[in-house]
């Protein structure tokens, strides 16, 4: 019964949104019939009129055909040949999505080359002395021209089997693997071998339903919406939703797709956002992505799985939910041309093992996480500009998915000492509680497909010390090695507003 849950309540917010949007065939009829009156959407009886109970049964066909009625799909199909799911739709408009119209321009039958490059420039109000961003995974450096992401690499494909390796060089390649302590279990050090690849997978390509793909290595994760590659996203540095859950999976993923409009995938991975596992039980997660229309999408993550190191009875689990629709579309417009909105919301608890999940059940400290973002996003220009404004916050007693300071603040493991890196380390202990909330603008400019200049300003603010302050966390001169005179601490603060330039180049 459980099961049938999610697919009712997508159906539900489906038939709420269908209305919102009119397709470009009907803003062309609209344009050359604009003597014509409007048609009423409630009749005078106040029943729906047939147009918005024809969308209303369209969704329900729609609904039944891809979680419901098996025998639809029962017969094997070869999927070699054919047009990929979701390929019906132009999907350019959703955040977290590719926005080229036509793919690579130099895509091959055997081989697609993939070159990408983000550089940005970012100043916080504080101007920290040491130039060091901390609680971000796209920004690394202040006052300084920063590399984020050279990327290099592509798709391989042949006689059903596939493969895909991104190599991945600058900041994001030091910020974002700092956050697994799981290759400290054991030899070898696999933070080091594994952080210069962004993906690396191979698998193969099964000719059954609408194809489905089983791949084993590291793979990109979606749980929070937004992609890793910022080329895809509607604004450059996320919210919390997005920032502090994971980037990638270091596993088995299964994808299928029981119709052109539906995706399911299941993972069987070492952990969350790890390289190795922390126990013995690996991770089990799964995404269910739906898109009745064009201007509709849903996606849900779930994951369950043991996270804390050397703590087997300590289970974790986590829900990402997110709902897009484009509530305008009219590319022929001289102005605005496209509006989106994108709403996110997570749950997740870690429970057993001395913790104590929301603590409902029992007296031992809270570790939990509630989080939402929300994002409207407008296109204008002929496409060539957009303007997204957004934000939200972050509930995170136990702070396990806070994003920890560097420098003397540091709470990560030193293994050649087995103390803290940080001298006064950052309290990540459990029943510790975590409180932001950020809000932000951003004008974006892509002068074609393979080019986006973006510009934010984005507010975030804490109720504990958090982001970096003008005296930066390194040092009392923000160098490394300087000795720490008496008295000096990580100038932590409750709040920060930075500006964020950004270049991003994808090919």
């Amino acid at each position: 019964m459980k099961t049938k849950l999610l697919p009712l309540c997508l159906l539900l917010l489906s038939c709420s949104a269908v209305f919102a949007e009119s397709d470009s065939t009907n803003v062309a009829k609209n344009a050359t019939a604009s003597a014509v009156p409007a048609q009423r959407t409630i009749s005078n009886n106040g029943t729906p009129a047939p147009k918005v109970r024809e969308k209303v049964k369209a969704i329900a066909e729609d609904f039944w055909a891809d979680f419901i009625n098996k025998s639809k799909h029962h017969k094997q199909r070869d999927t070699s040949a054919s047009a990929d799911p979701f390929s019906q739709y132009d999907l350019t408009w959703l955040n977290g999505n590719d926005r080229r119209h036509n793919g690579s321009p130099f895509a091959g039958k055997y081989f697609t080359p993939i070159i990408m490059v983000d550089v940005n420039y970012t100043a916080s109000n504080w101007h920290p002395i040491d130039n060091t961003v901390v609680g971000s995974t796209a920004l690394a450096r202040n006052n300084e021209v920063e590399i984020s992401l050279a990327s290099l690499g592509g798709e391989f494909q042949y006689d059903n089997v596939r493969a895909k390796l991104m190599l991945q060089f600058g900041t994001r390649a030091e910020v974002v693997p700092r956050n697994d302590a799981s290759w400290t279990r054991g030899g070898y050090n696999i933070q080091d071998a594994y952080r210069y690849f962004s993906e690396a997978y191979g698998g193969y390509h099964f000719n059954a339903m609408h194809g489905i793909n089983v791949d084993a290595g590291i793979f990109m994760s979606y749980v929070g919406l937004f992609s890793y590659y910022n080329c895809e996203n509607w604004t450059y540095q996320p919210s919390y939703t997005s920032d502090n859950t994971p980037w990638f999976f270091n596993g088995v993923r299964i994808q299928m797709f029981p119709s052109m409009k539906l995706k399911q995938e299941i993972w069987i991975i070492n952990g969350w956002q790890t390289y190795g596992k922390f126990n013995n039980m690996p991770g089990l997660g799964s995404q269910t992505t739906w898109s009745p229309r064009e201007s509709i999408r849903f996606c849900s993550n779930n994951y369950f799985g043991t996270d804390v190191a050397n703590n087997p009875n300590c289970f974790r689990f986590h829900s990402d939910n997110s709902f897009l629709v484009r509530y305008y579309n009219n590319p022929t417009s001289k102005g605005v041309t496209k509006g989106a909105i994108s709403i996110t919301g997570d749950l997740g608890f870690q429970s057993g093992g001395g913790l104590g999940g929301f603590g409902l059940m029992n007296s031992n400290p809270q570790s939990n996480f509630l989080s939402w973002m929300a994002y409207n996003n407008v296109w204008f220009g002929h496409d060539h500009f957009s303007w997204c404004t957004g934000g939200g916050m972050i509930h995170n007693p136990g702070r396990y998915l806070v994003l920890a300071p560097t420098g003397q603040a540091d709470p990560n493991t030193n293994t050649q000492t087995g103390s803290t890196i940080g001298s006064m380390p950052y309290n990540l202990n459990a029943g510790t509680p975590f409180d932001a909330w950020d809000i932000s603008t951003s004008l974006s400019w892509m002068a074609n497909d393979f080019i986006t200049v973006t510009a934010q300003v984005i507010h975030r603010q804490a109720q504990q010390d958090y982001f970096a302050g003008h005296g930066g966390v390194t040092s009392p001169n923000g160098y490394e090695g300087t000795p720490l005179t008496p008295g000096w601490a990580p100038d932590l603060v409750k709040q920060e507003t930075r500006v964020i330039i950004a270049l991003m180049v994808r090919l």
